[in-house]
């Protein structure tokens, strides 16, 4: 890559986390804090945080004294890149909401502009909105919220998973504003956006519609290939093998296929080898050109 191609991406990059920020502070803003209903992670603590104590303490206060303090501290496990492009998303998103709260001429202070105090729809678009802004922030190289560094850090510790340490976290969160709340309406509303908001994260991150991944064991190899390369003009790579058990000889054919082509594939593979074994698995991102 050329230093000026190196530049352009760089500066795409960062547009986007200013865009990801911004998106994010407009879900969150506009349709989850009027009605008093959460986000996951920091910037739900950070909600929950702000409506319970004084005025001068606001959301971008908290977002801000709460997430760059961890982002700091899993300097050393994301690495500096990660650091400064997660500081700064966070930093656009705390501006984003001091403007949309306290500067522009929009009433966010007892109802959502856009769906009054219709919970379902504030959780829904909330948890869409921010979603989008998460997922375009981890697309291009930063974070919107210091959960995932504690996740990283201290899942193995732990001995769970980085996601089963987000999901406890963000369980424990919505206990406490059910808690505080002395009331549950609200929490379980919040648990909806925290759902909308996840699955637009994939969206964003991996795509809204992922392919798939087909693994073939066959012993007719040749044949599989030629009808394969041509009902779908695609790359097709293929592996020796040996079973195991048997000890007769295998080809293993790697190929990969979108959604609607899985059933095309498997006549394909049954009609030149009923004997063939296929496993089918979902696949996020491809590069390359594919022409093996």
């Amino acid at each position: 890559m050329t230093v000026q191609k190196y530049l352009k991406s760089n500066i795409f990059d960062w547009l986007m986390l200013t865009v990801a920020g911004i998106v994010n502070a407009f879900g969150v803003t506009v349709f989850l804090s009027p009605v008093n209903l959460y986000d996951s992670g920091i910037s739900g603590t950070s909600m929950l945080l702000s409506g319970i104590t004084p005025p001068m303490f606001s959301l971008s206060f908290f977002l801000l004294i709460l997430n760059v303090p961890l982002f700091l501290y899993g300097l050393k496990k994301q690495g500096g890149s990660f650091t400064a492009r997660a500081i700064y998303t966070v930093a656009v998103y705390s501006v984003s909401a001091w403007l949309i709260t306290d500067v522009l001429p929009i009433d966010v202070s007892i109802a959502s502009p856009l769906a009054g105090k219709d919970l379902l729809l504030c959780a829904l678009f909330g948890g869409l909105i921010s979603g989008v802004g998460s997922g375009l922030a981890i697309r291009f190289g930063g974070a919107m919220d210091g959960v995932e560094v504690l996740a990283v850090i201290f899942s193995g510790r732990l001995g769970v998973t980085v996601g089963t340490f987000v999901m406890t976290y963000n369980v424990l969160l919505y206990i406490v504003c059910g808690i505080v709340l002395e009331s549950w309406i609200l929490p379980l509303y919040s648990i909806v956006t925290y759902g909308a908001g996840i699955k637009t994260i994939d969206f964003i991150v991996e795509g809204i519609d992922r392919s798939k991944a087909a693994f073939i064991v066959t012993s007719c190899p040749e044949e599989i290939c030629q009808k394969l390369s041509e009902k779908f003009e695609r790359g097709i790579t293929t592996i020796k093998a040996q079973g195991f058990y048997s000890g007769t000889e295998k080809t293993v054919i790697y190929f990969v296929v979108n959604r609607f082509q899985i059933g095309k594939l498997k006549e394909i593979v049954h009609t030149a080898d009923p004997e063939a074994y296929v496993s089918i698995s979902e696949i996020a991102d491809i590069y390359g050109k594919g022409k093996n």
